[in-house]
Order: structure tokens, then sequence, then C-alpha cells
């Protein structure tokens, strides 16, 4: 009986790196939760240029994983990085306090600040991100890397605990409006430095707990300077050293310059982000799963599963754009389309994203046993499968979105039940998808390329949420602005469309009050109204759940007996 206990038990280690975890995560979703709004409200943005800038961001922070796993396994070791990692978003958000504290006063300085408070929480996050999940991993025995899927979504539960808490607290302190509807545009300070605080609380549960219980299964400390490696870390047979030629670096190098061109000239436009920030993030995502392919080290089944890895990470770049909707567009709707009384509460427009993280900690273990049970009875479906389910229950969330806007028309107010139903199923299929892919990343890679592939499996979230920004900033005009364009006595819906050409003067008192005065183009289309533009996630995450799911045969065979 005590033999069984050993075995199903988790590490006390998990419960360490889930409660680093936890904080890092409310960390940056509650400061993710309000950061459009100040960018708005605040330092006077479009709400386009918002979402772009939100995009981004996002993208930019699961790009620095591919560096900070690269440091990693190089240089400093897991732990040096993830103490590293969470002291500079600690300051970044403190630098989002100040900016936040000084707008009113010298609104340059405060946006200056907030560029650089944005810079540091991208590097300082992917100091900490891949080098937390793969010392997950690490935590198991060879023999016991079946339980990893079990060990993720524990691991997940944190991730949203922290998640629900950062969700809760930063709009509850920093998101407030009074009886009139009036937002306290000053207030966004304490949601930032309630975000700064916990993330320093996180550093240190790491820093104190780290020696006692992040350890491997014979007691040797996890995570430290790669120069302590063992052989008996790796796999029998397994290279210890990646081994790329000068020649394949250099082909890496021209690559990268290659598509950043390339990308560049296909997105177009004026905007820095959207021009540069953008191919920069596409170019290092293939530019680095070509690098990490050339390796003359890798035999034929670990070269097959990373191409799963690579396929797998594919087909996530369309999830997470359409998830990611939940600080950008789906919090506009929230702010200026929807009816936010909840149960007899006005439920602050950034706190409405909320319920994923409420619903992913209520559903995380519930999944997890359910996997469990099916693995038991030989029925569980390989990752690719779930994966597929994940893509499919997204594209049915934002159909029912679809059907339940259609005809709101410019003044009607969406019921905030659906949006409550679109996270509970969007939770459903985050738990189908993210865990399990990056449990997959933990079971497919070659130990040598542990954290390096952890950064390839970011990076298809960072190229996710950069489409994130883009289709975000083609949401059509929202209700207010058909009622602030009627308040400046200009008809909006006419010049919209295109049966009135508004003068010089109407379209300076448009641009002034930030009011677009034409539809959002998309892939040649034009979007009219909100029904069009959730049908774009219908169309797009759709195909790639039936098109994943048709695969799952070929990946099937590619990862050589890994489920």
């Amino acid at each position: 009986m005590i033999e069984t206990q050993v075995k199903t038990a988790h590490p006390k280690g998990l419960w360490v790196l889930f409660g680093t975890e936890m904080w890092e995560r409310f960390n940056f979703y509650g400061m993710r939760a309000i950061l459009t709004l100040f960018l708005i409200n605040s330092l006077m943005m479009k709400e386009a240029d918002a979402s772009i800038i939100y995009g981004g961001f996002l993208g930019l922070c699961y790009l620095t994983p591919m560096l900070g796993g690269f440091v990693a396994d190089r240089f400093f070791g897991n732990r040096n990085c993830i103490l590293l990692g969470g002291l500079m978003m600690a300051i970044g958000q403190l630098l989002l306090f100040t900016s936040a504290s000084i707008f009113g006063t010298n609104l340059s300085l405060a946006t200056t600040l907030m560029w650089s408070a944005l810079g540091i929480i991208i590097f300082g996050n992917g100091f900490f991100k891949p080098n937390i999940s793969s010392m997950v991993g690490s935590l198991y025995p060879k023999q016991e890397k079946s339980k990893l899927d079990t060990a993720f979504t524990i691991f997940y539960m944190g991730i949203n605990l922290g998640a629900f808490l950062g969700q809760l607290i930063c709009p509850l302190i920093g998101d407030i409006k009074d009886a009139n509807g009036i937002r306290d545009i000053h207030a966004f300070k304490w949601g930032f430095l309630a975000a700064s605080i916990a993330m320093l609380i996180g550093t240190l549960v790491f820093y104190f707990l780290k020696n006692k219980y992040v350890v491997t299964p014979e007691g040797r400390p996890l995570g430290g300077l790669p120069s302590k490696n063992e052989a008996s870390d790796f796999e029998e047979g397994e290279a210890q050293k990646a081994v790329f030629s000068a020649k394949s670096l250099v082909m890496a190098v021209i690559a990268f310059f290659a598509l950043f061109f390339a990308f560049r000239y296909l997105l177009g436009g004026e905007n820095f982000i959207k021009t540069v920030i953008y191919p920069i993030i596409y170019a290092s995502g293939l530019t680095l799963a070509g690098l990490i392919i050339s390796d003359t080290s890798l035999t034929k089944i670990e070269r097959d599963r990373i191409f799963v890895i690579y396929i797998v990470a594919f087909f996530i770049i369309f999830f997470w754009a359409a998830f990611e909707q939940a600080g950008s567009s789906l919090t506009f709707i929230a702010d200026n389309q929807t009816d936010r009384n909840f149960f007899g509460w006005n439920m602050p427009p950034s706190m409405v994203q909320i319920f994923n993280g409420l619903f992913v900690f209520s559903f995380a273990l519930p999944f997890s046993i359910l996997w469990d049970k099916l693995r038991a009875s030989g029925k569980e479906p390989i990752s690719p499968v779930k994966q597929a389910i994940g893509l499919g229950l997204i594209a049915l969330s934002y159909f029912i979105l679809a059907y339940n806007v259609k005809d709101l028309g410019n003044s009607g107010l969406l019921g905030i039940k659906w949006l409550i139903l679109m996270y509970l199923i969007q939770t459903f299929a985050e738990l189908c998808l993210s865990p399990i892919g990056l449990s997959l990343v933990g079971k497919l890679s070659p130990k040598r390329f542990s954290s390096l592939l952890f950064g390839v499996f970011f990076l298809s979230n960072a190229a996710g949420y950069a489409l994130a920004g883009t289709l975000g900033s083609i949401i059509p005009a929202t209700g207010d602005k058909f009622i602030k364009a009627k308040e400046l006595g200009i008809e909006l819906q006419p010049i919209l469309d295109k049966t009135v050409t508004p003068t010089a003067e109407q379209l300076q008192i448009l641009t002034t009050n930030q009011i677009d005065a034409s539809n959002p183009i998309f892939a040649g289309f034009e979007i009219h109204n909100l029904f069009e533009f959730f049908m774009v996630f219908v169309v797009l995450t759709g195909f790639a759940a039936v098109i994943l799911f048709a695969l799952t045969p070929v990946l099937k065979k590619m990862m050589h007996g890994v489920r």
C-alpha cells in the first residue's frame, strides 16, 4: 500500500513551482486585464492601436522565452533565470504604476515609461516562462513520464488560480466607474501596484523553497548551472549537447532576414509594431524551428517527434489568436456593448474575463481525472486529437456569440450571460489544448533541447498573440461610437455604409474622438458588424480543427509510441 502511495503521489517540488507560477500569473493577468483600458482612457490611444500594442506585447512575451531557454540551457541554469525574470517583471509593473500616476501632468513621460515597463516585463517573462515549465518535466523519473499530462494540468491550475486572483483584484482596485458610469482614469495605478507586489511574493516563494523541494527524485537540486548536469539526466544513448554547424547558423541568420522582410511586405502599413515587431515574431519562430532540425546529432525518431511538436504548434497559433481576444476586442465589447449586470452588481468591464480563470480552476482537476480514467481503460485520445477537440470548441464558442450579436444593431446590449457561456466553452477548449501541448513538448523533446523546444512552443503562442492583435484591431464600431458621434452631431452609420460622404471638418471631429469613418478590412473582406467579426474566428478555428483531426493518424506514427 505504501509502495503504491510513493508511486502515485506528485513530488512536493510541483507545489513550489505551482505557487511561484500562481503569483507570476496574478501579476501578468492582473496587468493584462486593465492594460488596454489604461492605454485608451489614460494615454489617449485608439482602440485599434491599443489592440496592436496588446498583441505585440503578448507576442514578445512569448518570443523572449526562446532567449531565456537558450541562456538557461547554456549558461545560467533554470533557477537563476527564474529569479532574474521575477525581479525584472516586478520592476516593470512598478514603472507602469509610475506611468499611471503621472500621465495627468506629463503625458509624454508617462507614455515613455509605459514603453519601458512593457520592454522590461517582456524580457523578464522570457527568463521566467520556459524555465519554470521545463522544471516541471524534470521533477519526474523516466518511468513516471506518463504522469506529465496530470502534472501539467495541476500546474495549469496554479496558472489559472493566479489569473483568477489577478483578474479579480486588479480590476476591483484599478478599473473604477462611479454611479453615472464615469471612469476614474487615475485608478489604474493601484492595479499595476498590486501586480508588482504579487510578482515579488512569487519570486520570494521560489527563492526560499527551491533548495528543499525543487529536486530530482534522487534529491539533487534541479535547474542548477548547466555545467553541473550529469549523464544520468539524459535518455540512454541520447546526445548531451546540440551540434549546430557553422553553415546551419549562417543559413539561420540569412533565413531570419529573408522571412522578416517577407512578413514585413505582407503585413504592410505604417504601424511600427505591425511592420517590425510582428515580422520579428513570425520570422524568429520559423528560423529557430529550422535551426533545431538542422542539428546533426538528431536521430530519425528524435527528428520525427520534433516535427510533431512543430505541426501541433502551428495549429495552436489559431487557437491563441481567437482565445486572446479576451484582453482587447472582448474587453472593448464588455465595456461598450454589454449589459454587465451580474446579480444586481455592475461588473467592471476588465473583470468579465475573470470567468476563464475561475472555470479553469474549477474544471482542471475533473479534466485531469477524466484523462486518467480514459488512460486506465485504454480509451484516452492521443494529444493531437485532444487539441483538435479544443479548436472545435473555440469555434463553437464564437458561433454562439456571433448568433447572439446578430440582431443587436447599433444600440442593443449583449447579455453578460453570453460572454460567461463563451468563456466556459473556451475554458474546456483550453483544457483540451494548452496543458496537453505543454505536456507533449515535455514528452517528445530530447533533453538537450528541452528549454529551447519549450521556447519554440511558446513562439507558437507568440505568433498567435500577434495574430490576435491584428484580428482585434478589425473590430467594427461598437454602440458607444454611434452614440458619441450623434452627440457630436454626426450620423455615423450612413458614413460607414458610404451613402453619405463626410466633410473634412466631420472627419477631423471623428479622428479627434478616436472614431473611424470606415469599416475595417480583413483579407480583402469588409467587416460591417460584430456578427461578421466573430465569424472570422469561427472559420479560422473551425478549419484548423478539421485539418488537425485529419492529420492525427500521421502524427501518431511520427510520435513513435509516445501518447
